[in-house]
Order: structure tokens, then C-alpha cells, then sequence
């Protein structure tokens, strides 16, 4: 029966609608981890969605049914890049831009390791899909102003300058391009020499403009 204000008797979700909803998640779930593995394995446009239904062993209707498009999953897969926004205080030493740095850098490789495959597959089609290179791009600039902060934090007080903006950016990119093979990666010998030397010269300009005359 309505109450006074017209309003019906509201059903309570019962056990068979939770279930319903957990399956479902769960369904979606497995078609993108399948996806992604399939995408980082052949490429998007080499990968039929019938591929994709049978490795994630639902009918290939429900693809269709939870992404209209195949490419609806390239988004969804982009929706799980992991954060990049990091506390920089906790990372920097101060006084020492070279230690900070590598903290920085390693906290980013760390993050790049817990979603791997997912890396590997938005490196591969950021080429060819807008939306994925404007994602790369977005996280590209996020990593820039990372380190930035990391570098102005850890100089000393009234001795940042100019040359950092450069030098975010130098680094940034090593980072970048390093992440970008990094499913081929052996030695970080390079890397680590980019921080000292980038570290070095940011540290030597500080102090020569901390010494000029006024």
C-alpha cells in the first residue's frame, strides 16, 4: 500500500541482488584483465574481441554487453593507471638533490612495477589512440611537476632558481623513455648517472648565484 505522500513500499535488495552485482563486477573484471593481456601481447587493432571473449572464458555477447566498443576498453584499461601524485616531502633529503632523486625515481618504478602489463600496453598504443597519448601525456606532466618540487624542496632555502624547470623536464623525459622499455630494462647505471649529473649542476648553479655580488 502507498503511504500519505504516494510514495510505494521500497524493496529491500535481497542476497540474489548482491550476488548478481558481484558477479558482474567480477565478469568485467576478468574481460579487461584479458584484454589487457591480449592488447599488451598483440596490439589492439590485432586482437578480435572473440579473442578476448574466450581468454576471459563469458560468452562474447556480454563483451559487447559491458563495452559497446572495443575501444571502450582501451578507456577502461587507461582508468586503472595507477596515481602518480606523491607526498615529495616524505622523499626529499635535504640538502642532497641527487638522494632525493633517486627516491623519487625509485617510488615511480615501484608504481610502474605493480601495473606492468597495463604500462607495456599504453606504451605500445600510445601512437596510435589519442586517448591514450593524451593520458601518457597528462601523466607525463604530472611526473615533471613531481620532480620539480622534489629538486626545490631539497636545494637549500632562497637558492632555487631558473634551471630547474630545465632540469625537471631533462629528467622527466630519461624517466619517460626508461619506463617506456622498461619490460627490456637491465642497468639503471644510466639513469643513476643522469641524477648525479643533473643533481651536480643544479647544486653548482646555486651556489655560484649564492656568491654573486649584489
Amino acid at each position: 500500500m502507498p503511504n500519505e505522500l504516494g510514495e510505494g513500499t521500497r524493496r529491500r535488495p535481497s542476497t540474489s541482488d548482491s550476488n548478481h552485482e558481484e558477479r558482474s563486477g567480477s565478469t568485467r573484471e576478468r574481460i579487461l584483465t584479458a584484454a589487457g593481456e591480449l592488447f599488451a601481447e598483440h596490439g589492439f587493432n590485432a586482437t578480435p574481441t572473440s579473442r578476448i571473449a574466450e581468454r576471459a572464458e563469458v560468452p562474447k555477447g556480454l563483451i559487447h554487453y559491458y563495452f559497446r566498443r572495443k575501444q571502450d576498453l582501451l578507456a577502461a584499461l587507461i582508468e586503472r593507471l595507477p596515481d602518480e601524485e606523491l607526498e615529495s616531502e616524505r622523499l626529499v633529503v635535504s640538502g642532497d638533490v641527487a638522494a632525493s632523486l633517486r627516491r623519487l625515481v625509485s617510488e615511480l618504478d615501484a608504481r610502474l612495477e605493480s601495473s606492468m602489463l597495463l604500462s607495456h600496453l599504453l606504451w605500445r598504443e600510445a601512437d596510435t589512440h589519442d586517448a591514450v597519448r593524451r593520458a601518457m601525456q597528462q601523466r607525463f606532466g604530472v611526473v615533471v611537476e613531481q620532480i620539480r618540487r622534489v629538486i626545490e624542496l631539497a636545494l637549500p632555502p632562497g637558492l632555487a632558481g631558473c634551471d630547474i624547470e630545465a632540469a625537471a623536464m631533462l629528467l622527466a623525459r630519461v624517466v619517460n623513455h626508461r619506463h617506456s622499455v622498461a619490460r627490456h630494462r637491465t642497468e639503471d647505471d644510466e639513469l643513476d648517472r643522469e641524477i648525479g649529473f643533473i643533481a651536480k649542476a643544479l647544486e653548482l648553479g646555486a651556489s655560484t648565484r649564492a656568491v654573486e655580488p649584489a
